[in-house]
């Protein structure tokens, strides 16, 4: 999944920030670009399922065999 923040700014002035696809801890490096984007301040912070999932890294079968190929 492609990483995205989606943003709702609604008419009270209230704003909502979602991360998606990011996963892990890593969601949490935006707060403060957000912050500073929309001049915020945040008073409230839920996590998503994403943040307790871990993110994992695929490696072509072809990269592995050149990296086999080169021990």
């Amino acid at each position: 999944m492609e990483e995205k923040i989606q943003i709702r700014i609604f008419p009270d002035g209230r704003i909502v920030a979602e991360t998606k696809g990011i996963k892990g801890e890593k969601c949490t490096n935006y707060i403060q670009l957000i912050e500073e984007l929309l001049n915020a301040k945040t008073v409230e912070s839920n996590y998503t399922e994403e943040f307790y999932e871990t993110e994992q890294v695929r490696i072509k079968q072809t990269e592995r065999n050149e990296l086999k190929n080169k021990r």
